[in-house]
């Protein structure tokens, strides 16, 4: 069987996310999007982070994020997160996280991610084990765009 190398999860937006104006706080995208991607995972590629951690010693930390604010994610509403690993290297995950209305007419933000695979014990870095080079070869879907602000624009010029 074939893995989605896109997943999708939809979810609302919560009164305490919100500022005054009812729109999701900027730094309330960050949980939206990031919980998105772990749910999405374990529901679609059967990857618990927190139990891999607690199995292995090793899992992944954010070294680096990138968000675009395209328009407001708004009280109440649901939206639709779509995620994808777009790269990978022995030690590293690059994910980007797009958060859409319900129906994806409108493009609300895009989120790129950087992950260090890391050895809890050791307080290092680490090289992702074979079967997790497996699962990520099989899932990788890259994009042409090679900069964050090439990718931002690209979408500016779609229908989305």
């Amino acid at each position: 069987m074939e893995l989605p190398k896109i997943l999708e999860s939809k979810t609302k937006i919560r009164f305490q996310d919100c500022d005054p104006f009812n729109h999701l706080n900027n730094a309330a995208y960050f949980n939206y999007l990031i919980n998105a991607r772990e749910d999405q995972i374990i529901e679609n590629y059967d990857l618990d982070i927190y139990k891999h951690g607690k199995e292995t010693g090793k899992s992944w930390v954010v070294s680096t994020h990138q968000i675009a604010y395209l328009k407001p994610a708004v009280l109440m509403e649901t939206v639709t997160i779509e995620s994808q690993l777009i790269n990978f290297t022995d030690k590293k995950l690059f994910v980007e996280i797009r958060m859409f209305n319900e129906d994806k007419t409108m493009l609300k933000a895009v989120m790129w991610s950087s992950f260090v695979y890391f050895n809890l014990l050791k307080l290092t870095s680490t090289k992702h084990s074979e079967d997790l080079l497996s699962l990520f070869e099989q899932v990788a879907l890259p994009i042409e765009e090679s900069s964050f602000e090439e990718r931002i624009k690209s979408f500016r010029f779609q229908k989305v």
